[in-house]
């Protein structure tokens, strides 16, 4: 294959559903959770790093004030391949801007692919195999390729992607133009995706031509494209914050799903772990703890020289890292981001978040 492919990895974030292990200055895709050493961040690159040949045609876009985390844990990675947003406008501007500088770079030939910074993939090869059928495929036609993940159970907290016709198949793997997005959906509904075996989740990884997305980014979001065509990132500030998905994906006739099994998790919040890790006597504990008579909990100790214990609980979440310490129901993750808004408007919050 002589078409260079570039993957851009997306890397902003606030530090907050991983709290208080995430910090504003150490968001998720900085963390190790699965006590590998190595962040998610970290995994993401060296997931990409064969597919890109090298370190030099992988691209990160991120904030200033996440910049010079990335250029610590990315040592490798030239410093102008880290694209710094001035300020976070979500995924629309964001795609648009790495685009044309893949443009200006590589040339309008070159195939883009855009992945988040903080998911986690389990089977590399069926990551690396589907990579390349999307990259084909992209090559060949006028295609938005999305990476649509197999459903296994009815997920309330995803986006959902419809599959209409099959259009092609590569390396054994079938490409389905797209039907639909779909907003998250309550559980009724999300049960009735899955059962029509045509819905996959929305993955946010994306796969083109770059001279496709900018034909389309100028059909359906020239407010977005022509202003970073005229002066780069100095254009930020009057962009409005959008999603690629409502910029683009859901008005898009050239999109494209490969429905995917790769062990993914977009690890949404704590519970998350669950999935990454094998629980040891129904718990899942990283660091130092001491159970008894506790169930279905998940406990993170990033403190070596302290030690968490807990008698007669079940079904929760500790947290114990720097100068705070989180307790929460495991059904009640999801409002952590409220309990912070809280601390903000407490004095001396900064300390905390």
């Amino acid at each position: 294959m002589t078409t260079t492919f570039v993957p851009v990895i997306l890397a902003g974030g606030k530090g907050e559903r991983f709290w208080p292990l995430s910090r504003l200055h150490n968001p998720k895709q900085f963390l190790c959770l699965d006590g590998s050493g190595k962040s998610l961040l970290q995994n993401t690159a060296n997931r990409l790093l064969s597919l890109a040949n090298g370190w030099e045609n992988l691209l990160v876009i991120t904030s200033e004030l996440l910049a010079e985390g990335v250029k610590q844990q990315l040592p490798f990675l030239p410093v102008d391949n880290i694209l710094v947003e001035p300020i976070g406008k979500d995924t629309a501007p964001a795609v648009t801007w790495a685009s044309l500088e893949v443009k200006s770079r590589y040339g309008e030939d070159a195939i883009i692919g855009f992945f988040p910074a903080d998911h986690y993939i389990g089977n590399q090869n069926e990551f690396e195999k589907i990579i390349n059928a999307s990259i084909n495929f992209a090559i060949a036609n006028d295609a938005i390729v999305t990476l649509g993940i197999k459903p296994d159970y009815p997920s309330t907290g995803y986006g959902y992607i419809e599959q209409g016709k099959e259009k092609a198949e590569i390396n054994n793997l079938p490409i389905y133009k797209v039907s639909r997005f779909a907003e998250k959906p309550n559980e009724k509904t999300a049960k009735e995706f899955i059962a029509t075996g045509r819905y996959s989740w929305n993955s946010g990884m994306f796969i083109f031509k770059t001279e496709i997305v900018l034909k389309e980014l100028a059909n359906y979001a020239p407010q977005i494209l022509i202003p970073l065509q005229e002066k780069g990132k100095l254009a930020y500030e009057d962009l409005a914050k959008i999603s690629i998905d409502y910029a683009l994906m859901e008005k898009t006739t050239l999109a494209y799903v490969i429905p995917a099994d790769f062990g993914w998790d977009d690890l949404g919040d704590w519970n998350a772990l669950e999935r990454m890790l094998t629980p040891q006597n129904s718990n899942v504990v990283i660091g130092n703890h001491i159970s008894q008579d506790t169930k279905n909990s998940i406990i993170y100790n990033n403190q070596k020289e302290e030690v968490i214990m807990t008698i007669g609980l079940e079904d929760v979440v500790i947290v114990r890292e720097g100068n705070a310490t989180l307790v929460v129901n495991k059904n009640k993750t999801q409002d952590i981001k409220k309990a912070l808004q809280i601390l903000q408007q407490k004095k001396d919050s900064q300390n905390f978040l």
